[in-house]
């Protein structure tokens, strides 16, 4: 550790760089004491996601007075030195594929797609062609290696059966800062979904950790330890005798949130095989009647408001009138 005001040496290497070696020289004041070396990076090069800069650090490319960090919450002090190897970027093995794509809004550093029922949003086992990425390799000339090799521009997800808006990030600097603005829930992202029954309240919120199921691996579900916290706010649209139009507003953004939380407060969604029932209710649905009807966030760049209406599927509207009509 060096004494306070003394320089940080960022010795950088990027292979993809002309040069190999890149030497950046700067001043940690005695503010910077204590902060942690992930925000650190993040300040020095914001073109670079944070969540890049947590798996160089986790894959061992960032170092810290010669020797190798281990942790993106380490504490930094005035005069550590630090050397950061940027990797090339992998290849991306992912075919781009023709898919046509329902295109809510377009520009040069962010897209925001309509996603339809049954597509994944990013390859995993069993599923690497005909997702959401694929569409857009196609579509877009420079998505590859933006916020990591398998999931380019992947900001939020989308469960498969789960429709609606989603943003998908054209750089670097677009993609850190949307993902910030989720952390920090400046991005506003409004679901609608049809549940069994009807609940007391007109309104609510539910503030319950998720985790992965102590028995069932495959599904997620309200948990005592280890679970992260989990907030979806929640409110009646509409009454439909036995059942209710909700709105629901993520707080956080937790693997199947909506779904488990809905199950757990006793008004699982419809058409939900995994968290709710199998009770036939006359209409052949794709899957859960989940929708991300609107999403609200700030530009990159121009820092306006964009605000993305994705209309309803035909799943979701027949299901509407026949619930109306009873």
């Amino acid at each position: 550790m060096g004494e306070a005001g003394e320089k940080i040496e960022l010795q950088v290497t990027d292979s993809n760089a002309p040069s190999k070696n890149t030497a950046i020289s700067d001043r940690v004041m005695s503010s910077s004491k204590g902060e942690r070396i992930d925000q650190w990076l993040s300040a020095q090069f914001p073109h670079i996601s944070r969540s890049r800069l947590q798996k160089l650090i986790k894959d061992g490319k960032v170092e810290v007075n010669e020797q190798v960090c281990h942790s993106k919450k380490l504490k930094l002090v005035p005069g550590d030195r630090i050397s950061l190897t940027i990797p090339p970027v992998e290849k991306l093995d992912i075919q781009p594929e023709a898919i046509p794509l329902d295109i809510l809004y377009e520009d040069t550093e962010l897209i925001i797609i309509n996603k339809v029922a049954g597509m994944v949003v990013h390859p995993a086992p069993g599923h690497y062609q005909g997702t959401l990425v694929n569409a857009l390799l196609h579509h877009c000339d420079n998505l590859a290696g933006i916020g990591g090799v398998e999931r380019p521009g992947i900001v939020h997800r989308l469960d498969k059966d789960t429709t609606g808006a989603i943003v998908v990030a054209k750089s670097d600097r677009a993609h850190h800062h949307l993902q910030n603005q989720i952390k920090a829930k400046t991005a506003r992202r409004e679901y609608w979904g049809i549940v069994y029954g009807n609940p007391r309240e007109e309104k609510g919120k539910i503030d319950l950790p998720i985790g992965r199921h102590p028995v069932e691996r495959k599904k997620m579900a309200v948990v005592e330890k280890g679970g992260r916290n989990a907030i979806t706010h929640w409110e009646v649209k509409e009454r439909l005798g036995n059942y209710t139009l909700m709105e629901f507003v993520l707080e956080t953004g937790r693997t199947h949130q909506i779904r488990v939380h809905s199950s757990y407060m006793g008004h699982p969604l419809v058409g939900d095989m995994v968290y709710g029932s199998n009770r036939s209710i006359g209409v052949n649905l794709s899957g859960q009647v989940l929708h991300a009807r609107k999403l609200t966030l700030i530009h990159p760049l121009s820092e306006k408001v964009i605000e993305a209406i994705a209309p309803l599927p035909d799943d979701f509207t027949k299901l509407l009138s026949v619930l109306r009509a009873t």
